[in-house]
């Protein structure tokens, strides 16, 4: 059959469906990766075919995120949100709307390659809905798929029940379905099924058809540093909180600095490893003997090396400590699902939760100490570890896909 993925331009939409995609392709199928069209090397990096989508200067506010994540501190303040306390449900869902609503120029082209290459699935991130309707067109099977937490799901579950008059989905829909004389429906926001890549302890208990995957990592690929190679001469701790926004956030909502978490660790008689960028590294006057630091690093070359990994509840980072059984200091910045992703890591004892509010350079010394030298974090990273294996791996979920496109269009 033929897949056509159609996704959100940045690699944090990417790569999280890299393992699927490749699993269709490995079973014999086309595929094909919709993507914006500076964004196409990034995917025939990863082994798939590109297929470029819309004008260059569509949605480059999203394009020009890969290259500037420092942008991402005022959109995770905007879209972060946590199910268990979501403050203000609707403010959050005006700023997912808007998120959503730059698609018309991308939807076109979309269209008129699935009008030629006509594919039997399509499979779209949460963010682009152009997927969904283009499928929709051509009759083609089309499932949604998760990076994270459920939250648009979550967010249109309260606005329906909330009767909510000051909607902002119909003004949003209006433009991408009217010149295709088109009628909403809820699949076009949420898919006929969904592809969820969350763990089945954070899974937000929603009316979709779920499809559970297992996070495979990927990371992206590079050439394995030497001093990878070796055995490290004392525990190595990874810090990665990410790059841009993402770290910067961190270290504002903690009040620790980049040098006082590094002196920090100094005493513990460990190798940390931290992942920053340039301006991160540009902080840095003196750095501690005990610190290593690096750019972009694959986490799945870095984490089967290490004893412990500390950041910030990013799903891929996590995924790769439990296929890898490393414990994890999580201190949950919240954006898609992270702090959930914290609880469960503590509540299946693989890890500890610790609040941005409660961080410290203290408590940092001791949750280490304590994930460093009590058995039984490892026993529960080792049980998250095959807890996962009970969620079907991408090739085992192949089948149910190509049973899903050979069903009657529109059922």
């Amino acid at each position: 059959m033929r897949v056509l993925f159609a996704v959100f331009p940045s690699t944090a939409h990417l790569h999280p469906v890299v393992p699927l995609a490749r699993a269709l392709q490995s079973a014999g199928h086309e595929v094909r990766v919709a993507m914006h069209p500076d964004m196409a090397g990034t995917v025939t990096a990863t082994g798939l075919t590109a297929v470029p989508i819309g004008p260059p200067d569509s949605l480059r506010p999203a394009v020009d995120l890969s290259r500037h994540p420092e942008r991402l501190d005022g959109l995770t303040t905007d879209l972060a949100l946590d199910t268990e306390d979501p403050g203000d449900w609707r403010e959050k869902w005006r700023h997912v709307c808007n998120v959503l609503s730059p698609y018309p120029a991308v939807l076109d082209d979309l269209v008129a390659f699935a009008r030629g290459w006509r594919p039997d699935l399509v499979v779209w991130g949460t963010f682009c809905l152009p997927g969904a309707i283009a499928a929709h067109l051509v009759g083609a099977t089309h499932v949604r798929y998760l990076w994270g937490q459920d939250n648009i799901g979550w967010l249109r579950e309260q606005s329906l029940a909330a009767q909510d008059a000051d909607d902002p989905l119909p003004a949003l829909m209006k433009p991408l379905l009217a010149p295709y004389g088109l009628d909403f429906r809820e699949e076009f926001l949420l898919g006929q099924f969904t592809v969820d890549l969350m763990p089945a302890g954070t899974a937000l208990p929603l009316g979709v058809r779920r499809i559970p995957v297992r996070w495979i990592p990927y990371n992206a690929v590079g050439p394995r540093p030497a001093w990878l190679r070796r055995r490290p001469d004392r525990p190595r701790v990874c810090f990665a909180l990410g790059l841009g926004g993402r770290g910067r956030q961190f270290f504002r909502e903690t009040g620790v600095t980049l040098p006082e978490l590094l002196d920090a660790a100094s005493g513990l008689d460990i190798e940390l490893v931290a992942t920053l960028d340039d301006g991160q590294m540009a902080e840095l006057t003196d750095i501690p003997p005990h610190v290593r630091t690096t750019g972009c690093l694959p986490l799945d070359q870095l984490l089967p090396t290490c004893a412990v990994v500390v950041h910030h509840g990013d799903g891929g980072t996590f995924a790769t400590a439990v296929a890898h059984e490393v414990p994890q200091l999580v201190v949950p910045l919240p954006f898609r699902g992270e702090p959930a992703t914290a609880r469960h890591v503590h509540r299946r004892g693989a890890g500890i939760c610790r609040p941005s509010a409660e961080f410290t350079t203290r408590t940092f010394r001791e949750d280490l100490r304590r994930l460093l030298h009590e058995e039984s974090f490892g026993r529960g990273a080792a049980a998250l570890y095959e807890e996962s294996l009970t969620t079907p791996a991408p090739g085992e979920v192949v089948p149910v896909l190509e049973r899903l496109a050979a069903r009657p269009a529109h059922t």
